[in-house]
């Protein structure tokens, strides 16, 4: 169900409350007896979330667990008659998933950092705020530190819609064992922000990505400001803090973070703007029953090798959602071949498809197999 539709909702009658106009006192008295259910069933459900923690700590499970998620968040939307949205409860429930996260374990989330940036927020939305999050310069560090278990998972951009596939990203995965356990779509919102007026900028402070993806705008609105390209959108914010003059393109988490205020939001050029963002891990979850399957191959140097390398695919009715190359830095002119398709790796006709396409490749690795979508 899509979070942003407001559904309707019954009135006060309807769940046991005499239909007849309350005093403020009564109403804040009603508030102050459902408080203390509330608090009392948040408790009892954390309680058996710490028990199944337990079990799977015996069995040697991971304690996040994908699958799980998804189908709690489809369970507690059908519940909902409103007025809150489901995405109002989606967020209510992932503070009330990442503090029992943080009472089973103490986990702890690499992210491609500094503090602030899009993938810090992407992995807020993720995990929440109750887990530890440790920021990493680059996304080789992200890997390995999830590798060495100076982690427990790891959150890095892979594409955006705008600008394309992140490359190095992929390229981490030719020698990393680490797997593909979620995704995270965010939609990148793009804001302007100085602590002086809109007319008064000379200096704009920007990451070259974001540049990219607000260059109309910025031709458009700043066409006087020098453009100065940064590190990260979270660097722009920080610098333009410090300046009388300056501005930066940022999120309004970084924004926040260096108390810079927002003068306009929604800057991109393209509205439909969006990241997507991986979260590693060591261990794949069970099928969710919408799934997606991300493997990497590499080709025979034969004519035709990629059709037939495909072919299975199609045998098997199984939608290949997306292909890239990269060039395999191991020997010139081969390359190694990404793909996404839907599905997960257990799903027997995806099995048999992947069995299949290592009969015609030199080399196959399956990156992992995760819920696809939200």
């Amino acid at each position: 169900m899509a979070g942003r539709q407001k559904p309707s909702f019954a009135p006060l009658a309807s769940s046991g409350i005499v239909a007849k106009a309350m005093s403020l006192l009564e109403h804040r008295q009603a508030i102050d007896a459902l408080d203390a259910d509330i608090v009392r069933l948040l408790n009892e459900r954390t309680r058996h979330v710490l028990e199944i923690g337990a079990i799977k700590t015996r069995h040697g499970q991971e304690i996040y667990a994908p699958h799980r998620e998804r189908a709690v968040f489809q369970k507690v939307f059908r519940h909902n008659q409103g007025p809150i949205t489901n995405e109002g409860l989606r967020a209510i429930y992932r503070e009330i998933m990442s503090c029992a996260l943080s009472l089973e374990r103490s986990l702890t989330i690499a992210y491609l950092g500094p503090e602030a940036t899009f993938t810090h927020q992407a992995a807020l939305r993720r995990f929440g705020a109750s887990l530890a999050y440790a920021p990493q310069r680059t996304i080789a560090d992200v890997f390995n530190e999830v590798s060495r278990q100076q982690a427990d998972y790891g959150v890095v951009p892979v594409e955006n819609s705008t600008e394309g596939v992140v490359t190095h990203t992929l390229d981490m995965f030719v020698d990393s064992d680490l797997k593909i356990v979620s995704q995270i779509v965010l939609k990148i919102s793009h804001c302007l922000a100085a602590k002086g007026r809109c007319e008064d900028i000379r200096k704009l402070y920007v990451h070259p990505q974001t540049l990219a993806q607000c260059r109309g705008w910025i031709q458009r609105s700043l066409p006087q400001a020098e453009v100065v390209e940064t590190s990260s959108n979270a660097r722009s914010a920080e610098l333009a803090a410090k300046e009388k003059h300056a501005a930066a393109i940022t999120g309004e988490l970084a924004g926040e973070r260096y108390k810079i205020p927002i003068l306009e939001r929604d800057i991109q050029d393209n509205s439909a703007n969006a990241t997507r963002f991986l979260v590693l891990g060591r261990q794949c979850g069970p099928s969710s029953g919408a799934d997606r399957t991300s493997l990497m191959f590499s080709l025979r140097d034969e004519a035709g090798a990629l059709h037939r390398a495909l072919a299975p695919f199609r045998r098997f009715r199984i939608n290949m959602t997306k292909i890239e190359s990269r060039p395999s830095k191991r020997k010139a002119w081969e390359y190694f071949f990404f793909a996404d398709i839907d599905g997960h790796a257990e799903d027997t006709k995806v099995a048999k498809a992947i069995e299949m396409l290592g009969q015609h490749c030199s080399f196959v690795k399956i990156l992992g197999s995760y819920p696809n979508g939200e």
